[in-house]
Order: C-alpha cells, then structure tokens, then sequence
C-alpha cells in the first residue's frame, strides 16, 4: 500500500547524528521521572477529593504526599495534584523549566508535609527525588516552544472545564454531610461561586464545607493564575525568515532550483531555517504541537544537504521536538534516512507533465479537450503571464480574487504553498487567468473568472500552487487555465510542469486493477469513502486527466508511535485545525466559491459538492 524507505543499519549513520538521533530513551531518567509526577498528582488529587481514600490501604503512599487532612491541606493536596499533571509531560519532554519547578516545588512540599503533617518520611522522599533531580540535571537542558498569546486561551479554556468537572466530584463525595437535597442546578452554582472564591448554595455539616471552599478556591485560583501567566509572559515570536535569511535561499534557488518542484515554497515567510555550516544547504521548518515540521528537501548543493540535516537535528534535540519531514522526494528521503536513521513512507504521488510530450489530441484527451473546446465558445479567455508582466491594477484585481474566492477563513497550505500572490519578489511566478467580458457584470474583478497561481522550478519549470475561481464561472475553469499553462508553457522557456499531489495515489490506482488482493481493495475503499469529505479520489483522477507521470513524495519519521502526532501537527500546519476566534463583526460575508485550494497542499483539501473534476 506504501512503499518504505528505511534508515541506514549498516553502521553508516554518522555518529555525532546517532548521539542527537538517540535522545531520550524509555528508562531515562526524565521518563521516570514524568510518570512519577503524573501518578503522584493524581494520588495527590484523589486525596484531596475522597475523604476515604485517604482511610483506604493505600494510606501508606499518600502519607508521603504533599499536604494534610484539614481543608487548607486538601486543598493544598488538589492544587499540588494539578500542578504536577501539568508539569509531567515538560519533564518526560526534557525540559529545563519543568526541571526548575519541580527543584522549586519538592522543597515547598516537603515543608507543607513537615508544618501540617510533621511527616519526616516525606521529608526524605523529598530530599531523595530532589537529589535525582540535581544529580541529572544535565539530562534536562531541552529550550521552550514557540509560545502563543492561544495558549493562554486554550489553557482558560480547559482548565475552567477541568475545574468544574472537578469541582461537581468534591460537591457530590460527601453525601452524608449534605444538607437538603441540592440539585444539579444548586451543585454547579456552587461550583462557580466556589472557584471564584464565594459561597455557594449548598450547605454541609461539619467542617466539610471549609473543606469544599478551600478545594473550589484553590483549582479558581490556579485556573487565573496559569492563564494570567501565558498571557503576560514574554512572547516568543512565530517563525519568520528574515530578509538575510530569504535573500541566502534565493541565492540557494537560483542555483539548486531546478533539483525540486517544492523548492520555492521554502520561502514561506512563516517558516524558520537553519543552514549548513558551509551556508551551502538549508533546512526550513516551523514548530507545530512540539513537531517541528520540515517541507520538502533541503535547498542547496545536495554535497552539503548532510550539514543543514545535522543542524536540523540538533535543533530539534535543543528542545525536545519531534523531527519530521513532510513530502520530500525520493532522493531526500534516502539522503534523510541514511544520515539520520530516521524512517520514510510514502505519503503520495506528484503528478508531472512534460511539455513536449503534452497533446489535446488522441482518444485519451478527449474530455478534457471536448471541454476546452466548449468553454471557448462560450467566450472565456486566457491569458498565461509572469507576475513582473501585470499591471497595478490586473494585480489588485488578482489579489482580491485570490482573497474573495477562497472557500475559508484562513489561508491553507504549509508544503506545498506559498502563501501569497504578487508579493514584489515573487515577480519570475506565474499567474494564468481566465476572463469574459458579460453585460451588466459589476464583479470588482473586471472580466476576471478564474485565477491560477505558478512557481519557478528551476529555470525551465514551473510548479502549481493555487487554482481559485468565481462561483459563477463555468465548470472546467481549472482544465481551460491547466491546459492554457502547458500550450503557453514553451514561449516562456517552460519544460516541465508540476501539478497536483495525490495524496495515495498509488493504492488508488492499483486497487481498482483486476487482481487486486483483498487488503489492498480494502484500503482502497476507505479511501473512496473518505473521498466523500476529501478530495482524495477526485483529485487522484483530476491529475490523470493531463497524462503526467508520477514521482513519489515520502513523509520521514522517527518512531511509528510518532505518526498520529506528526499527522495532527501537519493538519495544523496546512491550516486544517485551527485555533481562532469567530468572525462575530465580519462587516460582510465573503460568498463562497465552488472550489478553493492550493492544490499542492500535502493534506486533502475538503471538497466542494460541485467539484470541476465531476463535471468533466
């Protein structure tokens, strides 16, 4: 179903590589140390909240835990269990400031454990993990992420719901001391007047309901106090390429550009690079989720792609992230995994035409030019232009359609999309355009239909990276503007086009051969359902249309449990999982259009039900 490049086993992997490659193991010590954690704060939790889990057998371990049993204690006990929780996953991660704060955090609970419990045996327990801590403290040097104003939205977020689940158990575990017979109403009234430090409507006797304040208090308290510090700590920047940084990979490309069709899209200005000590090769990422997350092979001379490879290791090993490279060739991926040990499968196909082969003639070509055909008759046009050629105000009117007509409120695309149209350096692209004049058409676009966006590969090619068009334009806007590109492609000195990724392009294809097997069947059909949400199939068949040949595209990879992981951040990363606020004073609604899609995005692009490609 995909093919496999592995990592080299014969020794060949450079050595200083193998020792940033190795990185934390199963038994280290910040593993052991994270899993700790964890289970401590939740036997810390849970002794915070159950009054008889603390008179359960389990007495003996609680016993060396923060905290006491009167109120102030349980609700010390809870707050410590929460924070623990939160500071597990940067410990087992490496990281240096989960290291400080449980080197600040295990004196402080010693000496809670010592005032209110005069507990020696946590005293020690507390000194000996402290002493682990300081003895391994070299284990813990990983940086911070990339840090965002989001996280301090999300962290209210989930926090304020976790508190309130949270808040219900500790009203609902002491039935015989209530008072009455609240209901689910007065019990979670409680809770919120609880966590922002009142007194709610649900009584209890004794002193079980100092016990519930302190409790509700204190998870209120650390709800505010974490979301006031993401939000007012200093901010990180998003990754950006600076100037220098842009003005070295255009250098890069002028001479390696050719190499790859993904090339010019390492200028994404939302990306970060780290070049080989030569300067001769880059590497560009972003850091998505802890993933930090390559596109496409190294730019540059392929002799120094070891270099900008190692940098690229070495960085993510500083902090902690997961390397993973997204849609690099066959040659890149061999190159990745032999200097590294990493893995690679295969993500897909790239769909190629070679000018000088391409031709609307024969029985193969016979939708596509019959619809060519009739698209011309009824008036549309095409022009086939580099960027530097269009005027100020054919560039306005490309730039606002590009805007108008995508079908979402945030631009997609990481791998394979630039991101911007027209910008004053991307003057070698290409822009293809299809127009008809109609009476009465009061479009801000002019005549302006459909919009496709190419960049250079290289000197002889070009590479697709959007296609966009009105939502009244006929069907087949994207075949009239595709072929208009490869007719046109010679006089601007053209040899080679890339087109779409299809994305399992390859079980597509040889799923619905006779004499598949079962599996591969099997798969195939998923794919096909799926291919109701996603263009999977659709877009498989689009490309075929044009006769191209087909070159793989590889996903490389450390562990095989990483995958769900480096899929999810590379979903992210193209703009399909997104955090933003709703557009709730949008002064207007943009219309939507039938298809919108930089179709060389590696994630599918969710379709449209009247797609072009069923059209044709």
């Amino acid at each position: 179903m995909s093919s496999r490049i592995d990592g080299d086993k014969s020794g060949q992997v450079p050595s200083r590589v193998r020792r940033i490659l190795r990185g934390p193991q199963p038994e280290s010590v910040p593993g052991l140390v994270g899993t700790a954690v964890m289970i401590v704060g939740l036997l810390d939790i849970a002794a915070g909240v159950f009054p008889r889990f603390r008179h359960s057998r389990i007495h003996a371990v609680t016993e060396v835990l923060p905290g006491s049993l009167g109120p102030f204690a349980a609700a010390l006990s809870i707050s410590a269990g929460v924070l623990l929780l939160l500071l597990a996953h940067g410990l087992k991660r490496h990281k240096r400031r989960a290291w400080r704060a449980a080197v600040v955090l295990l004196p402080a609970g010693a000496a809670a454990q010592f005032t209110y419990r005069h507990s020696v045996i946590g005293v020690v327990i507390a000194a000996v993990l402290l002493a682990l801590l300081l003895r391994h403290q070299s284990e813990f040097k990983a940086l911070p992420d990339p840090r965002s104003r989001w996280k301090a939205l999300a962290n209210f977020v989930l926090m304020s719901a976790g508190s309130i689940g949270l808040g219900l158990v500790i009203v609902n575990v002491h039935p015989g001391k209530v008072v009455g017979n609240p209901g689910l109403y007065e019990q979670i009234k409680h809770v919120v007047y609880g966590l922002f430090g009142f007194e709610g409507p649900v009584d209890y006797a004794g002193r079980v309901s100092w016990t519930v304040g302190y409790s509700l208090g204190a998870l209120g308290m650390l709800t505010a106090l974490t979301t006031i510090y993401l939000a007012f700590r200093p901010e990180h920047p998003a990754a950006r390429l600076t100037e220098d940084d842009e003005a070295k990979l255009r250098e890069l490309l002028a001479k390696h550009g050719g190499r790859d069709s993904l090339g010019h899209f390492a200028l994404r200005r939302d990306k970060a690079v780290v070049f080989s000590p030569s300067g001769k090769a880059a590497v560009t990422y972003r850091v998505v989720s802890g993933v930090m997350l390559a596109s496409g092979d190294p730019i540059g001379d392929v002799e120094a792609w070891p270099g900008a490879i190692e940098r690229f290791m070495e960085e993510a090993k500083a902090h902690s992230w997961t390397p993973a490279v997204m849609g690099c060739s066959e040659t890149g991926g061999e190159v990745w995994t032999r200097e590294t040990g990493l893995d690679a499968l295969e993500l897909g196909d790239e769909a190629i035409v070679d000018v000088k082969d391409f031709s609307l003639s024969g029985r193969a070509m016979r939708n596509v030019r019959q619809m060519v055909k009739r698209i011309e008759r009824n008036g549309y046009t095409t022009k086939v232009r580099r960027v530097s050629e269009l005027t100020g105000t054919e560039l306005e009117q490309v730039r606002g359609a590009a805007e108008a007509w995508r079908g979402t409120d945030t631009e997609r695309g990481f791998s394979m999309a630039l991101g911007r149209v027209g910008d004053p350096g991307d003057g070698d692209c290409f822009i293809a355009t299809a127009h008809r004049v109609e009476e009465g058409d009061t479009s801000p676009f002019g005549d302006l239909k459909a919009i496709q966006h190419f960049v250079p590969w290289g000197k002889d090619g070009m590479s697709l990276e959007l296609m966009r068009r009105d939502r009244g334009a006929d069907p087949g806007m994207n075949e009239l503007l595709i072929v208009a590109s490869l007719e046109a492609a010679p006089a601007l000195g053209i040899e080679k086009v890339s087109l779409n990724f299809a994305m399992f392009r390859s079980a597509l294809a040889r799923g619905e051969k006779i004499g598949a097997g079962p599996v591969l069947r099997m798969w195939r059909n998923l794919l096909v359902f799926l291919s109701r949400w996603f263009q999977i199939e659709s877009l498989y068949k689009f490309n075929a249309k044009f006769r191209p040949r087909w070159e793989p595209r590889f996903v490389v990879f450390r562990t095989t449990r990483d995958l769900p992981r480096i899929g999810f951040a590379a979903m992210q990363a193209e703009g399909f999982v997104t955090l933003a606020l709703p557009r709730l004073f949008a002064s207007r609604r943009r219309p939507k259009p039938v298809r919108t899609c930089a179709h060389h995005h590696m994630t599918p692009v969710p379709k449209h039900p009247e797609r072009e490609a069923q059209a044709a």
